[in-house]
Formats: structure tokens, C-alpha cells, sequence
């Protein structure tokens, strides 16, 4: 039953991504690919790691940001953030 949880609660976020690659003007298209690389990623370690919970996937998402904030130009940033606003409200 948590798998399932789990998986439910990926799909709601994953719709975050196509609305924005649907919708989306430049900036959001960048930051939803850029987020999505982490989000599967940190999904995939959760998974392996046997802590598939809905209640981890956005503060580990947000630490993996953390770790590459380097990457990104502050504008850039700020597209990031925007996304990560949209999956909280998404997640709730």
C-alpha cells in the first residue's frame, strides 16, 4: 500500500513537469528540465533505498538542489525555485 502512496503522490508532481513543458514560456522549460533530472534521481535513491515516502521526495529534492545552487546564474535560481513552489502546491 505505501508503493502505492508513493507512486500516486509521483504522478501528482510528474504533472507539474508536462504542464510545463505543455504551457511553459523558456524559463520554465529550463528549470522543468533541470528539476526533473534531480526529481528522478532523488525518486530512483529513495526507491533503493527503501525510503519511497511522499514525505521525502521534496526535502530531498531541495537538498540535492542545495548541493548544485552553484551551477545555476541567481536568475536562474529563481526559475528553480519557482518550480519548486509549484510541486509544494502540488504536493499538498
Amino acid at each position: 500500500m505505501q508503493q502505492d502512496n508513493f507512486d500516486h503522490f509521483i504522478q501528482q508532481l510528474e504533472q507539474v513537469f508536462d504542464q510545463a513543458v505543455q504551457d511553459g514560456d523558456d524559463d520554465e522549460l529550463f528549470a522543468s528540465g533541470y528539476l526533473r533530472g534531480h526529481f528522478d534521481l532523488v525518486v530512483a535513491q529513495l526507491e533503493l533505498q527503501e525510503k519511497a515516502e511522499p514525505a521525502a521526495v521534496l526535502p530531498s529534492l531541495r537538498a540535492a538542489l542545495d548541493e548544485t545552487k552553484h551551477e545555476l546564474s541567481p536568475a536562474d535560481q529563481q526559475h528553480i525555485a519557482a518550480m519548486v513552489k509549484k510541486l509544494e502546491v502540488a504536493a499538498a
